[in-house]
């Protein structure tokens, strides 16, 4: 018979979930400086001692609401479909792409990355954390995908794979885009990116 978890362990559960929820607003509202754990145990809802039962700094809760919000994504793309009955490297990157822009441009999954571009020079920890948790994984990703476009004859160019941080740097300018100028100039970033990929692959829908 699996055992049912105690209330105990499910009330510390939603703690912890209401922690990370709240210290996400609190981080992409003033930034890592400015977070306070005074106010992200306010919005949470709980006593700042209770923040010190799961996590032991402000740093350490600023890793977890970066795994809880982004590890998803990045799973995807570190693990891109490829191989015997995998469709085309375009598809595959047209479908990436496509849940980049749903997913990240304009939330606060966005505001994630604003933040360490922001203030990375002067939390070199946190732009440490965020390039081996996030960072590496998608250019792994990113760098298997361009090999298999390349074998299978759809990248002529196969440079791309020694530097794909080209093949997503346009998601990363629409991100800053709409974040510094969204309100003024706002930007098509699907368009754009297919715009991107048309450069990479030639003119055409993905087969």
């Amino acid at each position: 018979m699996t055992r049912r978890p105690s209330k105990r362990a499910i009330g510390a559960t939603e703690r912890r979930a209401a922690i990370i929820a709240a210290g996400l607003d609190e981080f992409t509202a003033k930034g890592f400086a400015a977070t306070r754990l005074d106010d992200v145990a306010k919005r949470a809802g709980v006593a700042k001692g209770t923040i010190y039962l799961h996590f032991k700094d402000k740093e350490a809760l600023f890793q977890e609401l970066v795994r809880t919000a982004l590890g998803p994504l990045i799973v995807r793309v570190s693990n891109p479909p490829i191989g015997e009955g995998a469709g085309s490297a375009r598809a595959a990157m047209e479908a990436l792409a496509g849940i980049f822009v749903s997913d990240v441009i304009g939330t606060k999954r966005g505001d994630i990355l604003r933040l360490i571009i922001s203030e990375g020079t002067r939390f070199p920890s946190l732009a440490e954390f965020y390039y081996r948790e996030v960072v590496a994984q998608g250019i792994a990703g990113m760098r298997k995908l361009i090999e298999y476009g390349v074998a299978r004859g759809e990248i002529r160019n196969p440079g791309l794979a020694e530097f794909p941080q080209l093949l997503f740097s346009p998601l990363v300018v629409a991100v800053i885009w709409q974040g510094l100028f969204g309100k003024h100039a706002p930007i098509d970033a699907a368009t754009m990116l297919r715009v991107h990929l048309d450069s990479i692959f030639g003119e055409g829908k993905a087969a």
